[in-house]
Formats: structure tokens, C-alpha cells, sequence
């Protein structure tokens, strides 16, 4: 006894053999369909990896490029580093500016450790530009119209060594840039005293905390009411005139 086919189950056993064709070529095309189901599916993965490595190409390149550009580093002290980013944030070619501690012998010393004084640090900030775009002169201008040049015991309303000025050189053309410009300024006569600002090697520089970090930008209408309270641009107007807080018009 022969065991009937499936077919024969579900078509009449007198079914012409060129009926049977395109029984046939139907269930061939659904087993086509089923075996290219998976593969169509696995077609977005594949669409998303290749999106995913274009983006990963461009960051890298990106990333290379950034990488390729050139920069410089010039750091100064001013008193509260808060007061001294926004200048140089304002200059065409000054890529970041970086609140934090220098000028001391305590390795990665906290803001309470630096108020305290006893660290040998100065609040500072670590401007990086781009030297293609901003030279070093034009920063040490930003840099003397933003502080007390005369004040040998802080900046304005803070005190103490912690806030002095002094401007950190990191090549010797940094330096004599620096001790010209500073030697033009106690000529020019405008100052009322002499120029109590340190010039002096930069050493290890320690970035503050992150809630120092862009203050000023962060905290608007605390950081107006701080600089407002210590009286920062009225003494700046008072030796400066009009050109108080300038900073090369960004």
C-alpha cells in the first residue's frame, strides 16, 4: 500500500499534471519568501552599522583635525579666576579658557586649601588660543586691562597672596613679551603706582573643581552680584578709562 502525498490530500486524485505547475511554483515561491524573510529583517542592523560607522569616520576626523590644529597655552592670575574667563573668552582665536590653581607647591589642592592661603597658589586661569588667529601681545593687553596692575596684596575686594597677579610664561618669547609690555605700562605714566605683577615660569597647573568651571555663565545674576559687590569694574574704570575689560571684540 503506497502512503498518499500531501499533495493528494488537499487536490482531487484526477488532477492534471499541468494543474499541478503552478501548485508547485506557489509553494516554491512561499519557501523562497520564507527563506529570504530572515535576511530582509537582518537588512536594517546592517543599514544601522553602516550609518554608525560613517558617523564613528566623521568623529574621527573630526577628532583628527582638532588634533591637527594648532594651539598655544598662556596663563594668568587676575584674583577670582570667575572674573578673569570672560575676557578671554571674548577674543577671536582663544579656543577655552580653564579656571584653576598655580604658582604653589601643593600638589592637587582643593578651592578650600587655596582660600585658606597656605598653598602658594593663585587663583588663575589657562587660556588656550590659537596662535594662527590671536598672538600672545594681544592676550597680555586683554590681561592688563582686567586687573589692578598696582595692588601688591590681592584684587579688589579679595585678599591675600591667593589673588595676586602674575603672569606665568611658557616659552622664552612669552617672557620677554610679557616683561616688555610690562615695562611699557610702568613708562606710560597712566598708573597710579608700580606694577606689583609677578612674572614667572609656569609650572604644574591644577584645574578647579567643575562648579568653578564657566561660572559666569552658569550662574549669571550670582556672579553679576559678586563682581558688582567687589567693586571690580569700578576700580577697573577708575585706571583704565575706557578701555576697562577690554577684550579684542569677539
Amino acid at each position: 500500500m503506497n502512503t498518499p502525498i500531501p499533495v493528494a490530500r488537499r487536490a482531487p486524485a484526477t488532477l492534471p499534471a499541468a494543474r499541478l505547475a503552478p501548485a508547485a511554483l506557489l509553494a516554491l515561491v512561499m519557501l523562497l519568501a520564507a527563506a529570504l524573510a530572515p535576511a530582509a529583517a537582518a537588512d536594517p542592523p546592517r543599514a544601522q552599522t553602516t550609518e554608525t560607522t560613517m558617523s564613528n569616520t566623521t568623529d574621527t576626523t573630526a577628532s583628527a583635525q582638532k588634533a591637527q590644529q594648532p594651539t598655544a597655552l598662556a596663563t594668568f592670575a587676575g584674583g577670582c579666576f570667575w572674573c578673569m574667563e570672560s575676557p578671554f573668552d571674548n577674543v577671536p582665536g582663544v579656543l577655552e579658557t580653564t579656571p584653576g590653581y598655580t604658582g604653589g607647591h601643593t600638589e592637587n589642592p582643593t578651592y578650600e586649601q587655596v582660600s585658606a592661603g597656605a598653598t602658594g597658589h593663585a587663583e588663575s586661569v589657562q587660556v588656550t588660543y590659537d596662535p594662527r588667529v590671536t598672538d600672545y601681545a594681544t592676550l597680555l593687553d586683554v590681561y592688563w586691562r582686567n586687573v589692578d596692575p598696582v595692588d601688591a596684596a590681592g584684587q579688589f575686594c579679595d585678599r591675600g597672596n591667593q589673588y595676586r597677579t602674575a603672569i606665568f610664561y611658557h616659552d622664552a618669547e612669552q617672557r620677554r613679551l610679557a616683561e616688555e609690555s610690562r615695562a611699557r605700562l610702568e613708562a606710560s605714566g597712566r598708573l597710579p603706582g608700580h606694577v606689583a605683577t609677578q612674572i614667572v615660569p609656569a609650572g604644574p597647573f591644577y584645574p578647579a573643581e567643575a562648579y568653578h568651571q564657566d561660572y559666569y555663565r552658569r550662574n549669571p545674576l550670582r556672579y553679576a552680584f559678586y563682581r558688582y559687590g567687589c567693586g571690580r569694574d569700578a576700580r577697573l574704570k577708575e585706571i583704565w578709562g575706557e578701555e576697562a575689560g577690554g577684550h579684542g571684540g569677539k
